[in-house]
């Protein structure tokens, strides 16, 4: 009879992946999960590991459908018994997997996503530590319910609030402005910040989404990109907007026209803080563009709003629905079990 917990860990690829081909050629992926598990110095005491190599891509390449499949796996491990799943890939886009896969997984066994900053033949590669650190925090019963987690630098963050802030430091990802919801610490995970989280998406993870136009607003902008991606044939705009939902008084008129015709949600490209409600009205405030028909993205990040509003409009939900959903994820809710 088994008694230690088994943690099932695949590998997408990216730079934990990531070694040097001969010649002046930079670093590539080509490493397998049993390749990054024999990195390790030893594994946590009384846990099992089993491995599979799903892809072996940079982060860049990942799509829609990898993580589709990526989540059948899990699922699959999780109902074969695993306690826990790690999920390796590429750091340029998994403050946005992760988060994806978290919108769908709907298991109390946490899917935990992990990576690199560094290669793993530089003498700081810091890819062995955060596999051990995601495989400790993937056996913890502390981590049950919490959904998706990324665990990185010896941090646990939620998916639905991690970030990437910086190009190549350790300390690359973020959860501001609430910070990880626990450390690494002594070989154990320490939670101190536990959010309850709003129920799943209904399945599946689409294999690719309408398209979504993710916009920022900067000094002088008219709004004339907006436009374009209305008549485009765009599904969806996410606007990332100055401050606290801010645009230009032009941008304004534009955001108005193009709400008549599809969804706009505004965010912040500040990188923490809430979209305001009602503290501005000025031609261009959060509350001018809420009056004409933008949806509010809250807490969300604009990366992130663009992810949920995609699997909303593939799943064929009208503006009133997505609305509410952003109202649930990225409202004063946020992180409500409701």
């Amino acid at each position: 009879m088994r008694t230690s917990p088994v943690v099932t860990v695949g590998s997408l690829g990216g730079t934990i992946t990531m070694t040097a081909a001969t010649g002046p050629h930079g670093v590539m992926p080509s490493l397998a999960a049993d390749d990054l598990l024999a990195s390790l110095p030893g594994l946590p005491p009384a846990i099992e590991v089993r491995t599979e190599t799903l892809r072996t891509v940079p982060g860049a390449s990942l799509e829609f459908a990898d993580l589709a499949d990526a989540l059948l796996w899990a699922h699959r491990a999780v109902d074969g018994g695993t306690a826990g799943v790690v999920l390796a890939q590429g750091t340029d886009t998994l403050e946005e997997t992760s988060y994806l896969l978290d919108l769908y997984w709907d298991r109390a066994e946490p899917l935990v996503m992990t990576g690199a900053m560094r290669p793993p033949q530089q003498p700081s590669a810091d890819g062995p530590a955060n596999l051990l650190g995601a495989l400790v925090t993937a056996a913890a019963p502390e981590s049950r319910g919490l959904g998706v987690l990324a665990v990185l630098n010896d941090e646990v963050h939620a998916a639905s609030r991690v970030r990437k802030c910086d190009t190549t430091a350790l300390g690359a990802f973020s959860s501001a402005p609430f910070g990880p919801l626990a450390r690494i610490h002594e070989g154990q995970v320490v939670y101190a910040n536990r959010p309850l989280r709003p129920q799943p998406l209904p399945g599946p993870v689409p294999a690719r989404t309408p398209k979504v136009a993710l916009l920022e607003a900067s000094l002088g902008d008219g709004g004339e990109l907006v436009a374009l991606a209305s008549e485009a044939g765009f599904d969806g705009i996410v606007l990332s907007a100055f401050g606290a939902g801010h645009t230009s008084a032009a941008m304004a008129t534009m955001v108005a026209k193009a709400a008549e015709r599809i969804p706009v949600v505004l965010a912040s490209r500040a990188g923490a803080g809430s979209v305001l409600k009602g503290t501005y009205g000025f031609a261009g405030s959060e509350r001018d563009l809420l009056d004409h028909g933008a949806v509010p993205a809250g807490w969300l990040d604009p990366r992130k709003a663009r992810i949920l509003l995609g699997c909303l409009l593939a799943a064929g939900e009208p503006v009133d629905r997505i609305r509410a959903e952003f109202a649930r994820r990225g409202g004063r809710i946020f992180g409500s079990s409701a």
